[in-house]
């Protein structure tokens, strides 16, 4: 029994996603529609309900969670990640990868028991960061999960150790006034050759306002949101959790190229 779910690929959106995922083995077992198990997986990301709760019209969890876990293990979600992104911005008529971009972190909740948990006396949070550099379009390029009590600074170094490789094109960051101590607007400078410019609150704001720039990234969180499996971070590994923010926007970028 087949049954849709507005999580559900449509026949376009399998179409290109089939492109990217690695092939079935031939030997073994009795092979599974692919495309059942990463509606499963989609399903579990928008729901959040555990593995074994997943709905009896879509294959066993436990072959669920195994592929989720393989492709986790061997980067596939990664590379599908950033192959729809590239896509996404030569639909909006931008090259592949950007030469800007804005970093920014969200302390979240995490769930009992897990690795690097901390709290974050300023938000009054235990748990973690979701520490997240985007393009000006607001699609993630990198995302690391870390302990809650890691300072932005301190955590922007995890974050921009991922782009000497992958952007080589990006020449300016933009970030809260945060990012601009311990000297780390130096080092980005020195040793990456891009600057980061802090977008800092007027002084004689009051209340809400909207800051250049930094409203993307705060949209891209806005996003995340919407995925229930990220209200919170239930996972055990942050490996797990930075998993889940990439199958989230995968969804987001499948919709946008469908549009």
């Amino acid at each position: 029994m087949s049954i849709e779910y507005p999580s559900s690929l449509s026949d376009d959106q399998w179409r290109l996603l089939r492109r990217l995922i690695p092939p079935a083995k031939l030997r073994g077992r009795k092979r599974i529609d692919r495309r059942q198990i990463v509606d499963a997986i989609l399903y579990w990301c928008r729901t959040g309900c555990q593995w074994r709760l997943l709905p009896d019209c879509f294959p066993n969890w436990n072959t669920v969670y195994g592929v989720y876990r393989a492709w986790r293990i061997d980067g596939t979600w990664q590379r599908i990640h950033d192959r729809l992104r590239e896509k996404v911005r030569r639909k909006e008529g931008r090259k592949p990868t950007p030469t800007a971009a804005i970093i920014d972190s969200q302390s979240i909740r995490s769930a009992e028991g897990g690795e690097l948990r901390g709290y974050d006396a300023a938000k009054r949070i235990t748990g973690r960061k979701r520490h997240i550099l985007v393009d000006t379009l607001g699609l993630v390029m990198v995302v690391v999960v870390h302990s809650a009590d890691l300072q932005d600074y301190e955590g922007a170094h995890l974050v921009l150790e991922n782009i000497r490789q992958k952007f080589r094109r990006l020449r300016v960051i933009f970030a809260d006034s945060i990012y601009g101590r311990a000297d780390l607007p130096e080092f980005l400078k020195q040793w990456y050759r891009v600057i980061l410019q802090t977008v800092k609150r007027p002084v004689e704001a009051k209340g809400f306002v909207v800051l250049p720039k930094r409203w993307i990234v705060e949209r891209t969180f806005a996003w995340l949101g919407k995925f229930r499996r990220l209200s919170k971070d239930y996972e055990r590994l942050t490996q797990s959790s930075e998993t889940v923010i990439r199958i989230a926007m995968i969804q987001f970028m499948l919709n946008r190229l469908e549009k």
